[in-house]
């Protein structure tokens, strides 16, 4: 055969043996069996391999404090303290397409935001209005062969294999509008409010800067639309009450684009301003000392993450989730390996890319790393911060 094959070199001491879950060894179906089916998807193969190795990394970037990197001469001297290393830890930056909040992914979510297991989201339009709504009216299980036409008729709307009835737009636009009229409202006056402190400065020929202006953004909105709805099953609420921003450099598309739309017919003048945003993620990721992204889906939410992580030279861990290929060109099926090449994953990290279903994937990831001894991680970070000048004094 050798003739035929050629001669096979020596496989490396340690390489993995490809080996899958043996249920002869739990077949008692103990509450463990879960946990040793996932473990030994790392030694499976293919995309199941690939999810092992997610858990790692996502197990890494919590388990991160600057204490795992030596100080050395031209470090910031306030960092060379020990005590001052081990309390700073990885920000970890989240990204979501509007599906995930449009299915049952929500509810993993809202887990997260809720026990402070992520600092910062990026998401679409959808992934901000669909929680909301949610909160309202209910989402359906359908199919995904159900005639479009035949729904169209009956005012009904299909998300893959979802049923959203217009009902649920109307009634979170029945909430929107008005408090879109009081933010309005709230902006003129804090605007007359600078104009009367500018004109005095201009009239006393002062040379002192300008006082800022209010603007309202994204992430501003989103997080007065979480203090608002008031309900313990909604992701904003949950971002709101930890202080954990929600940025939607995409907010105008969808839904509250169209509120927007219709109101700047009723009442011109609301400003939304996305520079403020795009400086308030990118300062973020900046004012990290370690950084991990946590990405499911593609388009504009994984671009925004990156290139935040652009800021600071690459995001240090990082794990993606979508089904987007690299054949086409396009950032969402983007390579982490592409990622290094524009200084968006650093060129050290060991980042991982999942091609599946996230509704299938992400909750298999999340039961073997942020469910696990939740009341001890929140002690563990209780006094951490992600960067060294937010440490009290």
């Amino acid at each position: 055969a050798s003739a035929v094959l050629g001669e096979s070199e020596s496989m490396p001491e340690g390489t993995p043996v490809c080996k899958g879950h043996d249920f002869d060894s739990s077949r008692d179906c103990s509450s463990e069996l879960l946990d040793a089916l996932i473990n030994s998807l790392s030694t499976t193969g293919f995309q199941a391999t690939h999810l092992g190795k997610a858990i790692k990394r996502i197990e890494e970037m919590r388990k991160w404090r600057l204490s795992d990197i030596e100080w050395k001469e031209g470090d910031d001297p306030a960092l060379r303290p020990m005590e001052v290393r081990r309390r700073i830890r990885a920000r970890i930056m989240m990204g979501y397409t509007s599906n995930q909040i449009s299915c049952g992914q929500r509810e993993v979510i809202k887990f997260l935001v809720k026990h402070k297991m992520v600092d910062t989201i990026v998401t679409t339009a959808g992934g901000v209005e669909e929680d909301l709504i949610k909160c309202m009216q209910d989402t359906f299980l359908g199919d995904f062969k159900l005639d479009g036409a035949s729904l169209r008729k009956k005012g009904i709307n299909r998300i893959g294999n979802l049923l959203v009835p217009n009902k649920n737009y109307c009634d979170f636009e029945d909430w929107f509008t008005p408090l879109l009229t009081k933010m309005h409202d709230e902006q003129d006056k804090m605007w007359k409010e600078w104009a009367v402190e500018v004109a005095k400065l201009v009239s006393s020929n002062s040379d002192e800067e300008l006082p800022k202006k209010f603007v309202w953004t994204p992430s501003k909105i989103i997080e007065r639309m979480g203090k608002e709805i008031n309900h313990e099953d909604s992701v904003a609420y949950w971002a709101y009450k930890n202080k954990i921003p929600i940025f939607c450099p995409a907010l105008t598309d969808g839904s509250v684009g169209d509120m927007l739309f219709f109101h700047s017919y009723k009442r011109p003048g609301l400003v939304v301003d996305i520079n403020e945003d795009v400086r308030r993620v990118n300062d973020m990721a900046i004012q990290s000392h370690g950084t991990g992204m946590i990405i499911l889906g593609g388009g504009i939410v994984k671009h925004h993450l990156c290139n935040a992580n652009l800021m600071r030279n690459g995001a240090d861990f990082s794990v993606f989730v979508n089904t987007a290929q690299e054949f086409d060109g396009s950032d969402s099926g983007a390579s982490p390996d592409e990622a290094k090449s524009w200084g968006k994953i650093r060129i050290n990290a060991d980042p991982v890319k999942i091609c599946g279903d996230a509704t299938i994937i992400f909750p298999l990831i999340v039961s073997q790393t942020f469910a696990k001894n939740v009341e001890k991680w929140e002690k563990e970070v209780s006094e951490c911060v992600c960067w060294v000048e937010d440490l009290q004094p």
